[in-house]
């Protein structure tokens, strides 16, 4: 799959950003699951179990609404990671966090790579994860400490499925609701956790004209960005049809070498309490990014 990115030209992934006013603040919170909501898919949580591979159930139907599923399940703990590889070069960005599936907001650190030369001191990125826009803090060279730098997510070629360093969790549960030819691989454990297996093709445009409307506009980015729609996907459902980790496969056209990121994405601790109150106007950098380590000079 080639893809058209070209605010993010070069090598290896960078982490990139636009300088956009902002504004809001909310807090959020989340009720508990219940008992067992972070073990195998008990403790009465409500939510509607996976048919069995003997059920009556279509695998690419199964993953279509674990969106939803999440949405009804409120918050969780993720790990994210990002690998990249081109030109026999290959760099991991993580990232650690909670989310918040009800509003759609989240906090994420993010944890860049060493450099080509072997040096850290790379200062971990905190990303704010809202509907539309992604909130960047220690961005890179050129922004204040104390200030926010602030990414319409619409805006963007790929609707920040990579351009953050980070899939939003839940731009990606969204992407499966454009599930196709998928199949069950069968049973395994994550954690201690029975799920289940699936693998399949996600399609951008498609996942886009299904998505809630707070992921809309996004997706709907990603799908006019995209040279090709098709993303490559293997995915994990616990007996609730939850996510417990999903692997996206991107691939990218640029001016070097080809680029292909896999991004992966681990949810648990279901039920705990998320808060994220996005920057005030006064926290939003307005300035000029300047070259750095992070990313590419931008506007």
């Amino acid at each position: 799959m080639a893809v058209r990115q070209r605010r993010c030209g070069g090598g290896a992934l960078a982490v990139c950003a636009l300088a956009v006013a902002g504004v809001m603040a909310v807090g959020t919170g989340c009720a508990g699951a219940g008992p067992g909501a972070d073990g195998g898919g008990g403790g009465g949580t409500g939510r509607r179990a996976v048919a069995g591979p003997g059920g009556t159930d279509d695998p690419a139907a199964v993953v279509r609404r674990a969106a939803d599923v999440l949405a009804g399940a409120g918050c969780a703990e993720t790990r994210t990671s990002m690998e990249t590889a081109a030109g026999g070069t290959r760099v991991t960005i993580r990232g650690e966090g909670a989310y918040d599936f009800r509003r759609q907001l989240g906090r994420i650190k993010v944890v860049l790579p060493k450099d080509a030369a072997g040096a850290g001191g790379h200062r971990p990125i905190t990303e704010l994860l809202a509907p539309g826009a992604l909130y960047m803090k220690n961005r890179g060279a050129g922004v204040p400490d104390d200030k926010w730098v602030r990414i319409d997510t619409t805006g963007l070629e790929d609707g920040n499925l990579v351009t953050g360093g980070v899939t939003d969790p839940m731009a990606a549960a969204e992407l499966l609701r454009g599930a196709d030819g998928v199949t069950y691989r069968g049973r395994t454990e994550l954690a201690g956790v029975a799920v289940r297996h699936y693998r399949g093709v996600a399609d951008i445009g498609r996942a886009a004209r299904a998505a809630s409307p707070s992921a809309r506009g996004a997706l709907a980015a990603a799908a006019k960005g995209f040279s090709v729609d098709a993303v490559p996907f293997d995915v994990y459902l616990d007996d609730e049809g939850l996510v417990r980790k999903v692997r996206h496969r991107f691939s990218f056209a640029t001016e070097g070498p080809a680029v292909t990121v896999v991004s992966t994405m681990l949810l648990y601790g279901f039920g705990i309490p998320v808060s994220v109150r996005l920057p005030a106007d006064a926290d939003i950098y307005t300035g000029r990014i300047q070259q750095g380590r992070s990313g590419p000079e931008t506007p």
